[in-house]
Order: structure tokens, then C-alpha cells, then sequence
């Protein structure tokens, strides 16, 4: 995916460790740069991300990461019947105890942004500023319903056909074709095993995001949000108020996957946030909905 200066590990016969890359020399940036570790959401993959290396990788030293079933992230070991938190968070920081960072920004999306909260939990001090990119704090009855109904239609509908309709609750617009088409190409690496697994992580879900709105959150963070993102606006808003540290970035005219949608946009935020400079409370941005047939054309041109 990206270019031969990548740093990869694979270990494909018994894999202990997720698949990642680093990129860790591209344009300057050097063995002193600091970290920024990307999470991505379920369904995602490193891929995900291909809006944002460019952008960044000038300035940090770039670890990409597919989590656990997720990409190349097949077959980890130890494997487990059911999934929690604490096992996608070690799973993360096993890697980044593997590669010796003590000290890390973070960039997570949608509920990659669940996963940051535990790391956070867990390790407050390997947490430098993080980025949450359509983040996910919601513990509301709306949240409630909307994640039960995902539990029980994937025992009714097979699962591209359930992930299928709930990309289109979550991203219902035009300009959120581009959103729905990477996160269903992206997701198709996914087995029904794997996906139920991942939607199990409901139960603990709820426990982790009570705990975390209620916490004083040290570090800084920069939550982005789309003004069309229905769905997770509000919780994300109320949490961003109520934290001393946490700033709501809002970019207007799009919707839950700001880094794909308005990724000009999102990167510019992100980047002065990490570099300690003010960030305004709003951008607006002008996405131009993707037509049907340029969407085949990168379907096509992934599968040659």
C-alpha cells in the first residue's frame, strides 16, 4: 500500500502480535519525531487512513495498526470465544510495547475512539494528545437501541447485508458515499465469526464509555466532529463541555467520517491541535458526493 521506506512485521505462521506499519523516515522526519499511533474504527483497516499519511508523515513517526480480524490482523494469538476491551487495548499495546514507545500522540476514529478512552484508562501516561475523529461517548438510551438492533438483526440478516444497512443509518447522504464505500470494502476482510465477536463488545461498551465521561481526562484531546453525524453529535459535544483538556473541532457539511470525507479539512485541525496551535470551534467544508461510477472505478481498480 504505501512505498518500499514502509517498516512492516509479519509473522504469518504464528501471529502474536497485530499486523502494522511504520513509517518512520518519509520527509524529513526523523528517529527524534514524536509518535502518533492511528486506530481505526470497526470494519476499518489501515487503509482507512490513506487520506491522512501524506499529510502527516512529514511530522510524526507514523504507526498504523489493522486491530484484531481486522486486515492483515488475522489469526492473533492467544485467541478468544468473545472480545472485550481489555483485549482489543492489549492487543494495541503490545505492539507499541514491542516497538518502545513511552510516549505517544493518538488519532482514533469512530469507535477506535472507545479503544483510545481504555488505552487512556490504562496507560495515562503513554497518552500525549489525542485526536478523536467521529468519536463515540453515547451511553443514551438512543445509543442503546441503535446497538441492540445491530445484535439482534445479525442473527436475521447475513453479515454485509446488516453492516450494508447500518453504514447508510449511520451515513444516510450523498456526500457520505465515499465514508460507506471504503468502510464496506474495508469490511469485507471481515468473516461473519469475526463480526460477531466485535459486535459483542456491546455489553462492555456501555460499562467503558459510563466510566470514561465521568473521568477528568488529563491530556489533551481534540474531538472532530461532523455536523451531518446524527447520530453521535450531541454525546460528543456534552463530553467535549464538560472536560477542562478536550476541545470540539466541528467541520460542517459532513457527517461521521470527517478523515475521509473532509480529510483537508480534518488534517488541518488535527495538525495544528498536535502542534500546540489554536484550532477554530468550526471549518466548513464543500464535500463533493462521489458519482456511482467513480466508486466502481476505485472498487474495480482495488480488486486488480
Amino acid at each position: 500500500m504505501f512505498d518500499q521506506k514502509l517498516k512492516s512485521v509479519e509473522n504469518l505462521e504464528k501471529r502474536t502480535l497485530l499486523h502494522y506499519d511504520v513509517v518512520d523516515d518519509c520527509s524529513g522526519a526523523s528517529e527524534d519525531a514524536p509518535w502518533l499511533v492511528f486506530i481505526h474504527g470497526a470494519g476499518g483497516g489501515i487503509g482507512t487512513w490513506k487520506y491522512q499519511i501524506e499529510a502527516f508523515r512529514p511530522h510524526y513517526r507514523l504507526l498504523l495498526l489493522d486491530l484484531r480480524d481486522h486486515g492483515l490482523s488475522k489469526d492473533v494469538l492467544p485467541a478468544f470465544s468473545a472480545y472485550d476491551f481489555d483485549v482489543i487495548c492489549e492487543d494495541i499495546l503490545a505492539v507499541i510495547d514491542a516497538l518502545g514507545i513511552e510516549k505517544a500522540h493518538f488519532l482514533s476514529l469512530s469507535i477506535g475512539s472507545v479503544i483510545l478512552q481504555k488505552i487512556d484508562i490504562e496507560r495515562p501516561k503513554l497518552v500525549d494528545r489525542m485526536v478523536m475523529a467521529g468519536a463515540i461517548f453515547d451511553g443514551s438510551l438512543l445509543m442503546h437501541v441503535f446497538v441492540h438492533s445491530a445484535k439482534a438483526l445479525s442473527f436475521i440478516l447475513p453479515y454485509r447485508a446488516m453492516y450494508w444497512l447500518f453504514s447508510f443509518i449511520v451515513l444516510p447522504r450523498k456526500n457520505h458515499r465515499l465514508s460507506r464505500f471504503v468502510f464496506r470494502m474495508q469490511s469485507k476482510k471481515l468473516t461473519h465469526r469475526e463480526y460477531m465477536k466485535w459486535v459483542g463488545l456491546y455489553k462492555p461498551f456501555f460499562r467503558l464509555v459510563g466510566a470514561y465521561i465521568d473521568r477528568n481526562v488529563t491530556c489533551k484531546g481534540l474531538v472532530v466532529m461532523g455536523s451531518q453525524d446524527h447520530i453521535f453529535m450531541s454525546a460528543a459535544a456534552r463530553f467535549a463541555a464538560a472536560q477542562r483538556h478536550v476541545k470540539l473541532a466541528v467541520i460542517r457539511n459532513c457527517g461521521h467520517v470527517v478523515s475521509i470525507e473532509a480529510p483537508r479539512e480534518f488534517n488541518r485541525l488535527a495538525l495544528d491541535f498536535l502542534a500546540g496551535q489554536a484550532v477554530p470551534e468550526a471549518v466548513l467544508a464543500r464535500p463533493v458526493p462521489k458519482r456511482w461510477s467513480e466508486l466502481r472505478a476505485m472498487r474495480n481498480k482495488a480488486k486488480a
